[in-house]
């Protein structure tokens, strides 16, 4: 997590002051829970609420004590018992490290969900207005990078604005499944702490409680948690590429906005390079980093160990912020994304007609032909072009055995462009549902 590529709202929900607040309520919950039960008394209670919550925790103070006890929660409750007094030995009764550490996490990584789904509702509201925008903007398809048929560079925009679609669900479903709390007390058994504490401060977080905690919270829920921010990585870095690609100089349909006074190259003053898109594809890159960690955190021994926390520690922050940086910037590319349909229509040009090739086929089928005759017949005509020598129609027009079955009016017919626009509006209603 570094400033280049940080913003200030996820920054804040990793920052030392949130996890020290945070932990305070977890405590202070607990406290008002066990009041509640009768297990401390409800004045110390209140007590513990009151100067907990003026309480301005030093994160310096309890890195010095944490020096001494190298162990960071008993550091935090030293320091909280220096504001609170005689009252504070009835806080983390029956609680154990980790239903603070975890409860904690669910509760920065619920938060940190929210921002990132905020992020993609953004980047699909540029990637409608754009699809729209291009709905019948035709340009090549290509696959394997060589061009097949016409498409529109609205659905092009419009399959991003699916794929990130369901890159929110995902991230709903994850922030849903991380969401839980453990306030279960050492390996989880419940054995000095009641189960009800745990349930008021889940209701208290807008978390769940854990079915069953061991220690700590099982860590298949933070892997799927972070394999989803991989897959969602991974669309950013599709489109990324996507976008890079079309900007290269001998496609040139789109590019990059290019600001007043702004540099390409140090050595060359005619650049502008993709620098945008190339550095989403690093950070994309960075973000899917921290999924084999997730992973690898899963298998903890027994009822718990610390393996994963180092681990967490650095992905949890990292990835969430570099993957809140990557979809505003994302969403910067689209919202000014320069499109040139000029360039798209002479690109479909390019070839004299190939990208025609397949409805000659079928009308050939149509008229006879086996699909085998009719594939050689098209592909004799189509390789002079290929190799640059005429124009496919024209050719077509005087092989012989193309003529015999198709006039020069059916010829001319199968070259039309619109033919291949005609079920645009049935995609789009697919993906942005009846206008």
């Amino acid at each position: 997590m570094i400033p280049r590529y940080s913003r200030p709202e996820m920054v804040a929900v990793w920052s030392p002051e949130t996890r020290f607040r945070i932990w305070f309520e977890i405590e202070a919950f607990a406290c008002e829970a066990m009041a509640e039960l009768g297990v401390i008394p409800k004045e110390s209670a209140k007590a513990i609420w009151d100067k907990g919550s003026k309480a301005q925790f030093d994160v310096a103070r309890i890195d010095d004590i944490e020096r001494v006890t190298k162990h960071d929660v008993i550091a935090f409750l030293t320091h909280l018992a220096e504001f609170i007094g005689e009252d504070s030995r009835f806080v983390h009764q029956g609680m154990t490290s980790s239903d603070v550490l975890d409860t904690c996490l669910a509760v920065q990584l619920r938060r940190a969900s929210d921002i990132l789904i905020a992020d993609v509702d953004a980047l699909l509201a540029a990637l409608k207005r754009r699809a729209f925008e291009h709905r019948l903007t035709p340009t090549i398809g290509r696959s394997h990078g060589i061009h097949a048929e016409p498409t529109t560079f609205g659905i092009k925009l419009a399959l991003a604005y699916a794929e990130f679609s369901r890159a929110r669900a995902r991230l709903v479903a994850a922030r849903e499944e991380i969401s839980t709390c453990a306030i279960s007390g050492a390996v989880g058994t419940f054995a000095n702490i009641d189960p009800r504490v745990e349930e008021f401060v889940a209701r208290k977080l807008d978390l769940k409680p854990e079915p069953v905690s061991t220690q700590v919270i099982p860590r298949d829920r933070h892997a799927a948690f972070f394999a989803t921010l991989g897959v969602v990585s991974a669309s950013v870095e599709r489109l990324a590429t996507e976008i890079r690609h079309l900007q290269r100089t001998e496609v040139l349909e789109v590019e990059e906005y290019f600001s007043e006074g702004q540099k390409g190259s140090s050595a060359m003053p005619h650049k502008r390079n993709p620098v945008l898109t190339e550095n989403l594809t690093g950070l994309a890159r960075m973000v899917r980093s921290a999924v084999t960690p997730a992973l690898e955190d899963v298998a903890l021994w027994h009822e718990r160990d610390i393996s994963h926390s180092s681990v967490e520690r650095m992905i949890g922050p990292d990835a969430t912020v570099t993957l809140d940086f990557a979809l505003a910037r994302l969403t910067g590319v689209v919202d000014k994304l320069l499109v040139y349909p000029e360039t798209m229509r002479k690109n479909l040009d390019r070839l004299g007609g190939l990208i025609h090739s397949q409805r000659v086929l079928l009308a050939l089928t149509q008229k006879g032909f086996s699909r085998e005759n009719a594939y050689a017949l098209v592909q004799r005509n189509a390789m002079p072009v290929w190799r640059g020598e005429g124009d496919f129609l024209t050719l077509l027009k005087a092989d012989p055995d193309v003529s015999k079955a198709l006039s020069p009016t059916e010829l001319e017919a199968l070259f039309d462009l619109g033919y291949h626009l005609k079920r645009v509006d049935v995609i789009f209603e697919r993906v942005f549902g009846a206008a």
